[in-house]
């Protein structure tokens, strides 16, 4: 594998589209591979039932907040990387991204001992069932003792995305979630001569995958077959930019954590309608979680670039950038709410058959769809702002989606209307509108340009 010519681009010139294109579109497709995990674990799962479906939705939740810290240090790498690049000092991105792996690891090790310790506990907190916290914490607790593979390989993906390499990322996504896809459901219903693990097996399969992603993207890294090449000569540990890592990153972590933790809440609010309701809530999170990430990749795409951009002393340029990536991500979204409006039944038929669940989830959706028609702008000027390393923003904006709009709507439209659990999904919309207005209102002042990291 040579390193190819087109590394040496420079993507603050040029054409706009044409780089913005060429970046993220990989990083579109990485970003949906990297969170289907629990989706594909999800598919077959839902073949052993509702109980089973219900667990693995509430561990993924809890996964995901797992992820959104890790991202955060994700990102706050990624648009110091990213500005390094743009000014034309490789030395000073290579520096922080070893920085950035002694953060990773230490991270890691945390998430290690919670799983051994509190998978249980968390999900008995929830207020689940006896049935869906012995699922739920077997899934979970095997993910959290791997998170160092999963830590590793997003770090990886990070710095070569803030150099200015989407398509290596790309292909190491692609050929760990085909192994996974391949391997969970030996694992899961005991095909050929694996044993039936059941919603252990799916976590194991993702371990295993994470694993093989973090080794492929280390050596890539090492032995320079991408735009950034890692050296390990001369390190020592810098406690100044690790810092600086968490200072960018700390917000972008509350942000996804935030998110995460809303989910949770969400999930508790749906807990007094029943384990259909959860079931049915947790397969509608888990389909928006896909919808959500191609455009979340196409904003972190606009923000590599419009870090960059700013690292070279070109703040239009970054502009122009970012409201481009906001029309194609409205664009996408506006197809995906005609697909879900009309095919509700057969995408939620993907997971699981039973009248019931296919009858409740598929009106989640159709009533999500209001929401999607804005989710591409929320999506794509929160990564952007995080890109360029401007983190408290979205931090604020999701504050104010979830914990001001959409938990007191959702406990207050069930209880005051007739609309009953259906309350809680209309309070998800007015959220998804809320924070569209304040990410309009803060992009349109510019201040975002002046933002140094």
């Amino acid at each position: 594998m040579s390193r190819p010519a087109g590394f040496d681009r420079d993507l603050t010139k040029g054409s706009i589209v044409g780089n913005l294109l060429r970046l993220s579109w990989p990083m579109m497709i990485s970003s949906t591979l990297n969170m289907l995990g629990p989706t594909i674990d999800m598919i077959w799962v839902g073949k052993l039932g509702s109980a089973s479906i219900a667990g693995v939705g509430v561990a993924g939740t809890a996964v995901m907040l797992v992820n959104s810290a890790m991202m955060g240090f994700v990102v706050g790498a990624r648009a110091m990387i990213a500005r390094f690049i743009g000014a034309g000092d490789a030395s000073g991105a290579n520096h922080v991204a070893r920085q950035a792996f002694v953060l990773s690891a230490s991270f890691a090790i945390v998430l290690m001992a919670a799983g051994i310790f509190f998978a249980e506990t968390l999900l008995i907190l929830m207020g689940m069932e006896a049935e869906v916290v012995s699922e739920g914490a077997a899934y979970l607790r095997i993910l959290l003792v791997g998170s160092l593979a999963m830590s590793f390989r997003m770090m990886t993906e990070g710095i070569m995305q803030a150099s200015g390499d989407s398509m290596t990322p790309m292909k190491i996504a692609v050929s760990f979630r085909l192994f996974h896809v391949a391997l969970c459901p030996f694992l899961v219903l005991g095909w050929w001569i694996f044993p039936r693990l059941g919603v252990s097996g799916a976590a194991l399969t993702n371990v295993i995958s994470q694993s093989l992603g973090m080794a492929f993207g280390l050596w890539i890294l090492l032995s320079g077959r991408t735009r950034l090449r890692l050296t390990l000569g001369g390190f020592r540990l810098d406690p100044g930019a690790i810092w600086r890592i968490v200072k960018v990153g700390i917000p972008a972590s509350f942000t996804g954590m935030g998110r995460s933790l809303g989910h949770f809440a969400l999930t508790w609010i749906m807990v007094p309608f029943g384990t259909m309701a959860v079931a049915a809530h947790s397969l509608g999170q888990r389909i928006e979680v896909q919808l959500f990430f191609p455009i979340m990749g196409l904003g972190v795409g606009a923000g590599v670039l419009a870090g960059q951009n700013l690292g070279a002393g070109q703040p239009g340029r970054a502009e122009r950038t970012s409201w481009l990536a906001v029309g194609l991500g409205e664009g996408f979204m506006i197809a995906c709410t005609v697909v879900i409006l009309l095919w509700a039944e057969q995408v939620v038929g993907i997971f699981n058959t039973e009248p019931e669940l296919v009858k409740l989830a598929s009106s989640f959706l159709r009533i999500a769809a209001v929401g999607y028609l804005v989710l591409g702008l929320n999506a794509v000027m929160g990564q952007c702002l995080s890109g360029i390393g401007d983190t408290v923003p979205p931090m604020l904006a999701t504050l104010l989606t979830i914990w001001v709009v959409q938990i007191p709507l959702s406990l207050l439209l069930p209880r005051v209307t007739d609309l009953g659990v259906y309350g809680v999904r209309w309070a998800m919309v007015a959220g998804m509108v809320a924070g569209a207005i304040a990410y309009v209102i803060y992009f349109r002042l510019g201040r975002w340009k002046r933002k140094q990291v």
